[in-house]
């Protein structure tokens, strides 16, 4: 048998034991309830009233923007507060009830998504008013039923069935061979022809890579690469030369001279074009003089009156552009005198003679 002293021992254990077990227990309770202050802290108690619960339970959670600050105490209907005869009664920790609650902030049924379960959620965003006391009532906003959450998802729900509808009717114009896509699935020659492209092109690819034809040469020779950059550095040492003002671009860029010139001769011309419209000098008298434009288009007038004359036939002129028979006397006069030059250089003593008569 156990002495008595090991029967103490095996007593004080298990009293040890309940003891911590106890003191575990006690601390799980006031985790579980440290959202509304504790077992022991003190409860704020408020009301609200609205037309609907909404599938509020006892129990639910009371949040202060979003805040777990309590929760729902009770759910009864008064008849007697149409038209919001649900009355809620909801116990908040005085604490958190102390630091965000008025006496005008709002209280709301809310449902956690679609079909969660429902809360009461407290907004004190444009709320001004003093604390609440104990017992207050909360000015009720709205209570959306779970009706109202679906209604607002109908518009979601519509667009998911007419991406729906498209994805059917894409399907099908696959299926039935239409467009590039359906071709593609259900047409073996057009596959065909389209892996023969893709081995073409890998033909080509793979030729490019290799360094053959004028693409590969491009690709894998050094030639062009070195070519290209000699000519880079041509191209670099005509832009220096310029930058330094050699040879005749240069001096365009860098040589003051020209630009003097440019500009003198473009004061000048300035200078040429003011006297012009000035009526200065011949040009100016072309240009704004009347009576020198009257007598030159008098000119021209009796100018084109001659050369008609002539082209008629009229005067002397006329005759000797006209008239072939004048042409050819001309002609043959001519001649007659050359005859008679060469007759005199032959003889001239049978053209030259002296006679001295005596009286």
């Amino acid at each position: 048998m156990p002495s008595r002293k090991e029967i103490q021992w095996s007593q004080l254990k298990v009293g040890a034991l309940v003891m911590a077990a106890t003191a575990v227990l006690i601390g799980i309770i006031f985790l579980m309830s440290g959202t509304t202050g504790g077992v022991f802290a003190k409860k704020l108690t408020l009301r609200s009233y609205f037309a609907n619960a909404a599938g509020l339970k006892n129990g639910a959670p009371v949040t202060l923007q979003g805040v777990t600050i309590g929760n729902v105490a009770r759910l009864s209907v008064v008849p007697s507060h149409n038209p919001t005869p649900v009355e809620v009664i909801m116990k908040v920790g005085g604490t958190a009830a102390s630091s965000g609650l008025h006496t005008d902030s709002t209280a709301t049924i809310a449902q956690a998504g679609v079909l969660g379960d429902s809360y009461v959620d407290i907004d004190s965003t444009h709320a001004t008013g003093p604390p609440p006391p104990d017992n207050a009532e909360l000015k009720a906003g709205g209570s959306p039923t779970v009706q109202d959450v679906i209604r607002t998802s109908e518009e979601t729900i519509e667009q998911v069935q007419a991406l729906t509808i498209k994805m059917n009717t894409l399907a099908a114009a696959l299926n039935s061979r239409q467009g590039l896509v359906g071709q593609l699935i259900n047409d073996p020659e057009l596959a065909r022809k389209i892996s023969s492209i893709a081995s073409n092109l890998e033909t080509v690819t793979g030729a490019i890579a290799s360094g053959r034809g004028t693409l590969g040469k491009l690709t894998t020779d050094d030639a062009l690469y070195n070519k290209l950059n000699s000519t880079v550095d041509h191209l670099n040492n005509i832009a220096t030369s310029l930058d330094e003002g050699k040879g005749t671009a240069g001096k365009l860029l860098k040589d003051d001279a020209l630009y003097k010139n440019l500009n003198s001769a473009v004061a000048q011309t300035n200078d040429l074009v003011a006297d012009v419209n000035a009526g200065h000098g011949a040009l100016g008298k072309l240009a704004k003089d009347p009576e020198f434009a009257k007598k030159l288009d008098a000119t021209v007038t009796n100018l084109n009156e001659i050369l008609k004359s002539i082209n008629e036939g009229q005067g002397t002129m006329g005759q000797l552009v006209q008239n072939r028979t004048l042409y050819d006397h001309a002609d043959q006069t001519l001649d007659q005198a050359q005859q008679l030059l060469e007759a005199f250089r032959a003889n001239p003593k049978k053209y030259l003679q002296i006679k001295l008569k005596l009286f």
